[in-house]
């Protein structure tokens, strides 16, 4: 089974300093999560396709003759 993790383990992972930023994720429903009675758990899976998800590659520019 998936590691679940809570809002607080999760905000490191996605770069945030608190939980708020995880929580807002979940509130606007942006990333997956699972709900087990009032207790809400971040897959380990979700945090990864999240951030590959809005990862923005960089441009390649050609190079001046």
């Amino acid at each position: 089974m998936e590691r679940l993790l809570t809002v607080e383990q999760a905000a490191p992972y996605l770069g945030a300093k608190s939980a708020r930023f995880a929580r807002r994720l979940i509130a606007e429903r942006r990333i997956r999560f699972v709900r087990a009675g009032r207790n809400v758990r971040i897959p380990e899976s979700a945090i990864t396709e999240y951030v590959k998800a809005n990862t923005v590659q960089p441009i390649e520019r050609g190079r001046a003759a």
